[in-house]
């Protein structure tokens, strides 16, 4: 607001002094002309031929100043009105020294129509001309010349210090110009650069926001396959084995008892995934205690030795690491028990000082590794692929290694990143 009404004020003030600076020509002119005819200096021109040149001078002003006054931004041509005011300005005061008052517009009209040391040039002349006036005129110039010296350098003096600070004045506005028009284009810039982060912000949160659902059902499907799908698979072999054994009675029992348990395991751990909980083994135990119960859990099952081994410095890790491992152990374990046949199982967990690697080794059936990590069944095979999902996802990286006949060999070495201890 404060920087509005200063600009508008400065605007006012300037196109008054522009309409001053095209009056006041005529006023000197008018005054000269009252003086030179009132009291008309000895060894002046005559008057009538003193007022065909103030006559003439008016109109040249007139033509380029009042008629014209769209040609102040045309250099040469307001270069040439400036040659011809001083030229009528220097006859006038030869004809008649009240002139002077004629001459001293040559002061104000050097700044709006000159550039740069042409101004310079023109306030000296315009001080030669004043001080030729001040002196009485030009014979009485030239018969006491040091008196016309003095007046003359006093005009330079008083006349060059107004000009210098006038043109560091319009360097410094010229300044202000520029630095306003260029803090008009730096806050163009600016809006138009929030309207484009408002957009981008909008369309982030957008995209973050199907990028947040479509993880949420990445998860979702890995926590399913984690539980539900293994809980299930677990079931029905449990369930087909009690089928075969029906005539053994304590057989029997003991495949149902699996089954339930099972069941009644898959059940919590799907509860836990819907809710985003670390599975129950985590929450319980320390990750290579969690492996050990699960290689016992899963030999009791699938009538298979699975032996749990630990290397290095066991610590927390961060409890997405841990889930991380835990998970593709039992991805791991589940393959085996569906696919390879095997006789002996072995899980690894290793401690480094960067990373932490989970190795599961089995001595089954084996698969050529081709452009897929693990064989395919019809309706089947998101395992290791959810593995290596997880496996990335927290920056690791898995391996597989397999033969047909010389068993399998998964290795997930994730980063070791440390977590709360318990």
């Amino acid at each position: 607001m404060t920087s509005s009404g200063g600009h508008d004020r400065l605007t006012t003030w300037r196109a008054r002094e522009a309409s001053l600076y095209r009056v006041l020509p005529y006023g000197g002119l008018a005054l000269g002309t009252l003086l030179a005819v009132v009291a008309q200096p000895p060894g002046s021109l005559a008057t009538l031929p003193t007022l065909a040149i103030a006559a003439a001078a008016g109109c040249w002003v007139a033509w380029f100043v009042t008629v014209h006054p769209g040609w102040q931004s045309r250099l040469k041509l307001m270069a040439v009105y400036y040659a011809g005011l001083l030229t009528f300005a220097a006859v006038l005061v030869v004809a008649n020294p009240w002139y002077g008052f004629f001459a001293w517009i040559g002061y104000l009209h050097a700044f709006p129509v000159l550039p740069g040391r042409l101004r310079i040039a023109g306030v000296v002349a315009t001080a030669v001309l004043v001080a030729t006036s001040q002196g009485g005129g030009l014979a009485v110039a030239i018969s006491h010349w040091p008196l016309w010296l003095l007046l003359a350098l006093f005009n330079l003096v008083v006349a060059g210090s107004v000009t210098w600070f006038a043109m560091v004045a319009e360097q410094e506005d010229a300044k202000r110009k520029r630095l306003v028009a260029e803090l008009g284009e730096a806050n163009r810039q600016l809006t138009e650069t929030v309207s484009e982060n408002a957009g981008l912000h909008a369309q982030l949160l957008t995209q973050a926001r199907e990028a947040g659902v479509l993880d949420e059902r990445q998860r979702m499907a890995r926590e399913i396959h984690d539980t539900l799908a293994q809980g299930l698979t677990g079931i029905i072999t449990q369930l087909e084995a009690a089928e075969q054994t029906r005539d053994r009675s304590a057989d029997w029992r003991r495949h149902v008892d699996n089954a339930l348990a099972l069941a009644r395991e898959s059940l919590t751990e799907a509860r836990r995934s819907v809710q985003a909980v670390r599975p129950e083994p985590l929450e319980t135990a320390r990750l290579p205690d969690a492996l050990v119960e699960l290689g016992g859990r899963w030999s009791a099952l699938n009538g298979v030795r699975a032996k749990v081994a630990t290397t290095g410095n066991p610590r927390p890790l961060h409890p997405e690491i841990e889930v991380t491992l835990l998970r593709a152990a039992q991805e791991a374990l589940a393959n085996v028990a569906r696919h390879a046949a095997a006789s002996r199982v072995g899980l690894t967990l290793s401690y480094m000082a960067d990373v932490v690697t989970l190795d599961v080794r089995d001595d089954g059936a084996g698969f050529e590794v081709t452009g897929q990590p693990a064989p395919r069944e019809p309706g089947s095979g998101y395992g290791l692929t959810a593995m290596r999902q997880r496996v990335t996802r927290v920056g690791g990286e898995l391996a597989v290694e397999s033969e047909p006949g010389s068993g399998t060999a998964i290795s997930a070495s994730v980063p070791a990143l440390p977590g709360g201890a318990g």
